[in-house]
């Protein structure tokens, strides 16, 4: 199997780690406030004193899977997008190494904040609620609570790809709306809206590429155009 169609596959798991969280998120989280700016912080301690091996799941799935994935889509659009667009395309490299060492990042750390919590919270409930609240701050600054590093990277995989017609325009178009939303997650008034349509964005775009991988023409087909871009 080739490394784009490797991608391919990466890239359908990344939009399943999606739409797992936003599942689960809708179903069983939403009444906590996750998601939002109003979320319960004593509501989540005791959730996780009941079950703790739910929240880790969630956890795992949408911010380390989703991170593994990545790292591998990361290798495949390089792959693709460089044989038109290289220095676009090694500039997409990296911004996607960053965000996928931000979303491990605080998978781990929201993982450590779920163990710690149901560890303390039967003794004493009011400081496992500042440590969950604490921890959770940290992961919303890694990349929980913001969107900035996965919009400036699908922005940036978007333009060379549009300058080197390495994906299809309506990938392109989904990457570069997405990007939109990822970017206005910075402002707070707009964030929790902005983040949905990233979300859901994200989604579909993410499906968009991973076919565009496993079914269209190899970077091995294709002549580099220019050194410039």
């Amino acid at each position: 199997m080739t490394l784009e169609r490797t991608g391919g596959f990466a890239g359908l798991l990344c939009a399943a780690t999606y739409i797992f969280g936003f599942v689960f998120l809708i179903t069983t989280l939403a009444p906590l406030g996750f998601g939002t700016q109003a979320i319960d912080a004593e509501a989540v301690v005791s959730f996780i004193q009941d079950r703790p091996g739910f929240l880790i799941l969630w956890n795992s799935v949408i911010y380390i899977l989703n991170a593994l994935a990545l790292a591998v889509l990361l290798a495949a659009l390089y792959r693709r997008l460089g044989a038109k667009t290289p220095n676009l395309a090694l500039v997409s490299l990296v911004l996607g190494i960053i965000w996928a060492v931000l979303v491990i990042g605080a998978g781990m750390i929201a993982n450590v904040a779920v163990e710690r919590v149901a560890l303390i919270a039967p003794d004493d409930m009011e400081r496992a609620v500042v440590l969950w609240e604490t921890l959770h701050a940290v992961e919303l600054g890694l990349g929980g609570g913001n969107e900035i590093a996965g919009g400036v990277w699908i922005g940036c995989v978007s333009l060379a790809a549009l300058f080197g017609r390495s994906l299809g325009k309506i990938t392109i178009g989904l990457g570069l709306l997405t990007s939109a939303g990822g970017l206005l997650t910075l402002i707070p008034a707009l964030g929790d809206t902005a983040g949905v349509v990233f979300g859901l964005g994200a989604i579909v775009w993410f499906i968009a590429v991973g076919i565009s991988l496993l079914f269209g023409p190899s970077a091995d087909t294709a002549q580099p155009t220019s050194a410039k871009n």
